[in-house]
């Protein structure tokens, strides 16, 4: 009779016992909720404790104990108790947090008793029970104060730097009390140790302050976080550390680095005002490096014969609105970011800057490639690809090291696109025409480029270099064949469409095999003898001429010296391996399996064969194929399939080259309406 289902056997386990098997009965015993009893199965482990209540009134008790043993015993129960958020609320209702402040506002702790307060305080706070803006200032003095120590525990720095974050993310209030006791000089020291626990925590601080800062303190923030000590210090003890960067610290470097990128945002959101004389001397200065022209005296020429050599440099420029370039710069984004970038590339990268410009306004209007109308664009795509002015993400970790490399890394990235981007114009033979087209590629190239995460500026130049134009080609032209638009529906469509074109090629091909004809070697059941008979197709393809040589032919054998006929129309199936008349009979080839994969058999007539063994795999493959194609069968050997693959993949990359840069769609254009009348023919009469 089989137990009840109400009783289980379990194992009893509680503090200082050895576990003991005891069978209970779900239905009576008062510790089991009808939530949980359901999950009581034979086999379980039942660990009996103290409610989280009890717990919590206890540890409150012992952590003011006076013993110091006592004590640190207790922080440490507390401490791994916190994480649950059953006992945390039963500890934070008996005013739990308010002790540990104190406790730590005192200063009487230190060492382990002090870290393991803050490890509980933390674990206690992340569970959001309790609001931040409750803390005291004295507190917050007293966790800055370990942060700003030259000499501290590191579990206690840590815990301090973890609490400080949370304050100036989850409290404006906090962020501005945080904002005075800690600077990020005061921060830099922890950068330049190897725990890379306390360098995570230190960027997180960082960052925060940073996230909160209002607009005017963020500026001055940046400017530290521009400085070159600041920079070689992430770069050299963090980024370049011989330790793997974990999850974390990729996820704080990332932060970091859209933070600073979105210092860009005022001015990618600000229009030019093509009144302001300040922001069109900016142009005017683009204007007098490329071309080499001094101001010229407001007396100096006609007014209107200074408009129209004016004119004439803005169109060779590239700016869209020659009379007025200003006028260029009135799209949000990219606002006056891209006059920036542009008077950077100019006066840092002068020589560059002059070719570039010099080059194109001496080719034809359609070829030349647009100095101001590229940088505007590229600009545009620049922020996009970086995401200025976007908040950082809480999964993301794709940082890029290059950016830590100089204090002007994105003038600097846009220096090194905007000259890819006249070599690919150049490489495409585009024409005003191109331009979205260039663009895209240009965009394709960076992708590409920042996807291999480049370590320098440099680095990054060498990477673009190898990714020309004709390199991009060939890459898509690769993805095509083997992921999603090779499986599109229009692509699907073109392999059904072409592939018996392929399959008839193929069989002509192995027709003509079979009309050369092959030599193949006799061999009888008792051992093997050095005699050879040849088969061809004649050219008609109505008859198999075949007949035995005395020795191996050294080129084809004439029909006319075949004396054995067999017509086609008599055969009437072709067969293989050990089905094989000759694979059948006994002797030393009934075990040969190398000798089968090559056997064939042609049956005709009733029962008679011609049987035939083949010098090899491929022309095993070649005969199969071919007698096959003969009898108006499938071919379905090796050779055929890898024929196959081989031909149509090159038949599509051929059909596919005028849609480099199409997007194939899915599904094909609606059909449009029908006209309301059909009286549109032309009458001739």
């Amino acid at each position: 009779m089989p137990p009840p289902s109400d009783i289980v056997k379990v194992a009893i386990e509680w503090p200082g016992a050895f576990p003991k098997l005891m069978e209970i009965d779900q239905v009576i015993v008062p510790l089991l909720s009808w939530q949980n009893r359901n999950d009581i199965k034979n086999g379980s482990i039942l660990r009996l404790t103290t409610s989280p209540s009890q717990m919590a009134g206890q540890l409150h008790e012992r952590i003011q104990s006076s013993s110091m043993d006592a004590k640190l015993e207790a922080l440490k129960d507390l401490a791994n108790s916190s994480r649950d958020v059953t006992f945390a609320q039963e500890f934070i209702n008996l005013d739990g947090i308010s002790l540990l402040t104190q406790m730590v506002e005192s200063g009487t702790d230190f060492g382990d008793l002090l870290s393991f307060t803050l490890t509980a305080f933390v674990e206690l706070m992340d569970h959001g029970i309790v609001s931040w803006d409750t803390f005291s200032v004295a507190f917050i003095k007293k966790i800055a104060g370990y942060v700003n120590k030259s000499a501290m525990d590191m579990a206690v720095l840590q815990r301090s730097l973890a609490i400080l974050e949370s304050m100036v993310l989850n409290s404006q209030d906090l962020y501005q009390k945080v904002a005075q006791e800690i600077t990020i000089g005061q921060l830099i020291p922890h950068l330049q140790g190897t725990d890379q626990d306390i360098q995570t925590y230190t960027i997180a601080v960082i960052n925060a302050l940073f996230l909160k800062a209002p607009e005017d303190k963020r500026q001055e923030m940046a400017h530290i976080l521009a400085q070159k000590q600041l920079r070689s210090i992430i770069l050299s003890n963090v980024i370049r550390s011989p330790k793997p960067i974990n999850d974390e610290m990729a996820h704080q470097l990332y932060v970091l680095q859209v933070l600073t990128f979105n210092l860009l945002e005022d001015r990618m959101m600000t229009k030019m005002d093509p009144q302001d004389q300040a922001q069109r001397d900016i142009i005017f200065e683009l204007r007098r490096i490329a071309f080499d022209v001094e101001c010229e005296p407001n007396n100096s020429g006609s007014i209107e014969k200074r408009k129209s050599m004016y004119t004439r440099d803005y169109k060779k420029l590239g700016f869209i609105n020659h009379v007025n370039p200003a006028m260029d710069f009135t799209q949000i984004p990219p606002g006056m970011l891209a006059l920036d970038n542009m008077l950077y590339f100019a006066r840092h990268h002068q020589d560059a800057y002059i070719r570039i410009v010099l080059e194109n306004s001496s080719r034809e209007d359609k070829h030349e490639c647009p100095f101001g109308r590229s940088s505007i664009e590229l600009t545009k795509m620049l922020c996009e690809i970086l995401k200025v002015g976007e908040l950082p993400s809480e999964n993301c970790h794709d940082f890029h090291p290059m950016f830590f490399t100089h204090d002007r890394s994105f003038e600097e990235f846009f220096c090194i696109c905007i000259q890819l981007l006249n070599k690919t114009w150049k490489e495409m033979r585009a024409t005003s025409e191109d331009f979205n087209k260039v663009m895209q590629v240009v965009r394709e190239q960076i992708m590409r480029a920042l996807t291999q995460k480049p370590n320098s500026l440099d680095q990054l130049k060498s990477r673009l270099q190898n990714l020309s134009y004709t390199e991009i080609l060939k890459i898509r032209q690769s993805e095509r064949m083997n992921q999603e638009d090779f499986q599109s529906r229009p692509i699907l469509e073109l392999r059904e469409k072409i592939q018996p074109e392929i399959m008839e090629l193929i069989k002509q091909q192995r027709l003509n095999r079979l009309c050369d004809g092959t030599c193949f070697r006799k061999i009888s059941s008792r051992r093997r003898q050095d005699k050879f008979w040849y088969c061809r197709l004649s050219p008609n393809h109505k008859v198999l001429h075949y007949g035995d040589l005395e020795e191996s032919p050294q080129g084809e054998v004439p029909h006319d010296s075949l004396q054995e006929k067999l017509p086609v129309a008599d055969i009437k199936a072709v067969v293989t391996g050990k089905d094989c008349p000759h694979m059948k009979e006994k002797g030393s080839l009934k075990q040969n399996k190398e000798v089968q994969e090559l056997a064939f058999s042609v049956l005709y007539e009733s029962d008679e064969y011609l049987n035939f063994i083949a010098p090899d795999k491929h022309e095993y493959c070649v005969w199969t194929d071919g007698l096959n194609a003969l009898l108006g069968k499938e071919m379905t050997s090796d050779f055929t399939k890898s024929d196959m693959d081989t031909l149509l993949s090159m038949e599509m990359k051929l059909r596919l080259l005028d849609l480099e840069n199409i997007q194939i769609p899915e599904a094909p254009p609606p059909i449009p309406k029908e006209p309301s009348n059909y009286d549109f023919v032309y009458d001739c009469n």
